[in-house]
């Protein structure tokens, strides 16, 4: 079966609803209006029953049958039935009455062949153990009609609502829930060629301002992410391209003619060079898809950072002697985590910085030891980075430099990439920041239990 639509169901809703508020109130007014009767009929005949003790107070067996009369002339729907102490009838003012009417005391109501009765009794004197039963019965067949004509508009009355408002409810979740047709024109307009399609947020009802925010948001990064993924895309050609071009020229070039065998050795070192650079580049993009998929599972071991930077600058000390770059390290801290990891990460922050410091410049390494957590800064001095440039530092092949380099797979662009993953999955951030005339690469770790 075809599941109800948003606007069927709401409108049924209502319908629900307004049926069930409608005979809720119809059977309370219908209660009311029965409880009002019979509060009218035991008001009325109590006072027939004090006239008709009245009536029979001290009068002669000849003379009551007549005041009985006179009493009942009154009142046209009122008959009287009387019975002594031992049951037996006396008395019916009407030959229609019902044989069998109800002996106990108090008000109570009866039917006989199509006709209704409240019926009171009482005992004639009530000072007599013995005294004659007097049994008041009130026709009450139009009060029943009334109320039985009352229950039918209660139940009219209900359907109809029920109708009206199932219509009404339907028309005003239609219109109510235009936005969100609007918004799902719009969605299914969306594809990878029309990212940048965008829900309209003016007029938009308060429920669904937040979900117009929220969507539009999510296509932005959908918007982002694409741009970068056909970016990333055209990089790796193009970082391919090029010692692919060259491996396949210099092969070609050294095969057009014989040559001497140290000219051929001499070619496939050069090739090799070629290729391990390729292999390199695709293992760093191997590693990054691991990373994108949480498959990156860095070891727990307990770390003293201040030695891994000690053996980091001093591996790097001789690059630095060569750039007339001064390196130095301040703090101290220990952690938990993957110590080949890490080493990578800090290595690539270090050739980035030892890359960009001008001769007798300053690369330092500042470690700060928290409660929870630390903070470790790469930072070197010279020529700062645009600020509109810091968010893309991370991204894959990006290069401040327009000028796209090859050389070693180090300076592909891929660097930095490599190290935000390895960071990430250590459960810490890495940003960027430049001013003054440093640039700060700050990573916040966890360190961990």
């Amino acid at each position: 079966m075809r599941r109800l639509s948003l606007s069927s169901r709401l409108a049924l809703l209502f319908a629900a609803c307004t049926a069930v508020v409608s005979l809720f109130a119809g059977v309370l007014f219908s209660r009311a209006s029965e409880a009002h009767f019979v509060e009218l009929d035991q008001q009325l005949l109590d006072g027939k029953l004090m006239g008709l003790r009245r009536a029979l107070h001290d009068v002669q067996p000849s003379e009551s049958e007549v005041r009985l009369t006179d009493e009942l002339s009154r009142q046209a729907d009122l008959s009287l039935r009387i019975t002594g102490s031992d049951g037996q009838r006396w008395y019916d003012s009407s030959a229609h009455l019902p044989r069998e009417l109800p002996t106990q005391a108090g008000l109570s109501t009866v039917s006989s062949e199509g006709t209704d009765y409240r019926v009171l009794n009482a005992p004639l004197y009530l000072d007599k153990p013995d005294s004659p039963q007097l049994t008041l019965l009130l026709d009450i067949t139009h009060h029943q009609h009334f109320l039985q004509r009352m229950q039918r508009l209660i139940w009219m009355t209900v359907g109809l609502s029920a109708l009206a408002t199932a219509l009404l409810g339907a028309w005003a979740a239609r219109s109510g829930l235009r936005p969100l047709r609007r918004m799902s024109a719009i969605a299914s307009g969306v594809s990878a060629q029309s990212l940048n399609a965008r829900l309209p947020d003016e007029n938009m009802p308060s429920e669904l301002e937040e979900l117009a925010h929220s969507f539009n948001a999510m296509l932005g990064r959908l918007d982002d992410s694409f741009q970068r993924l056909s970016a990333f895309s055209a990089d790796i050609a193009h970082e391919l391209r090029t010692p692919l071009s060259n491996l396949l020229t210099h092969t070609q070039v050294t095969l057009t003619r014989p040559r001497p065998i140290e000219d051929y050795r001499e070619a496939l070192h050069s090739n090799l060079e070629e290729l391990q650079w390729m292999a390199q580049l695709v293992n760093d993009m191997l590693y990054l898809a691991k990373a994108d998929h949480g498959l990156l599972m860095p070891k727990r071991e307990p770390l003293e950072l201040a030695g891994e930077v000690d053996l980091l600058l001093e591996f790097f000390a001789p690059l630095a002697e060569d750039a007339q770059v001064r390196l130095s390290r301040e703090g101290s801290a220990r952690m938990e985590g993957d110590r080949s990891m890490l080493r990578r990460a800090l290595s690539n922050l270090l050739d980035n910085a030892l890359r960009f410091t001008p001769a007798e410049g300053e690369v330092r390494v500042r470690i700060v030891d928290q409660v929870k957590a630390l903070s470790l800064t790469v930072e070197n001095s010279g020529d700062g980075i645009d600020g509109a440039l810091l968010p893309r530092l991370f991204d894959r092949f990006y290069r401040t430099d327009p000028a796209r380099q090859e050389g070693s797979s180090e300076h592909a662009g891929l660097g930095l990439a490599i190290t935000q993953s390895i960071i990430r999955a250590h459960g810490g951030q890495i940003h960027c920041e430049s001013n003054d005339g440093w640039t700060r690469f700050v990573i916040e770790l966890p360190k961990g239990d």
